[in-house]
């Protein structure tokens, strides 16, 4: 299934929110026992990390990777390379093993779990924005 290229980041976009979405949601319900400032801060600096040092890049990254694509009809999943595909696997499965096997503390869940799907919720607002603009300037 072939779909135009502008397509593709409105693709990753809803997948980047999705995931972050239901992240997010693991860690705000683990949160209900440790809002205090000190974790609320932790959080944050977790959602800073991850937007500045990977999510951010990673968005710059597949924006410029699918504008390059000299065909205007690309295959509907490769929205994200190989590499990235494999890197949400191991982050999906490492989570759910993570907390199947109560391998972290709940404390830890939250305030993790609340920064990263904050950043990557951020990161599918950012793919979907890219979507917009690049409908604007077509």
């Amino acid at each position: 299934m072939k779909v135009k290229k502008r397509v593709l980041l409105l693709f990753a976009g809803i997948v980047w929110l999705i995931a972050g979405f239901n992240v997010l949601r693991i860690g705000i319900i683990c949160y209900k026992e440790y809002k205090t400032f000190l974790n609320f801060f932790i959080s944050f600096l977790v959602f800073l990390i991850f937007q500045i040092f990977i999510f951010s890049r990673l968005v710059k990254k597949h924006t410029r990777r699918i504008h390059s694509y000299e065909n205007e009809k690309q295959f509907f999943l490769i929205f994200f390379d190989l590499k990235s595909f494999i890197i949400m696997v191991i982050m999906i499965s490492g989570g759910i093993i993570i907390r199947s096997f109560n391998l972290a503390p709940e404390i830890f869940i939250a305030t993790f779990y609340t920064g990263l799907g904050a950043s990557l919720m951020l990161a599918g607002i950012l793919f979907t924005f890219e979507f917009i603009r690049f409908n604007i300037y077509i």
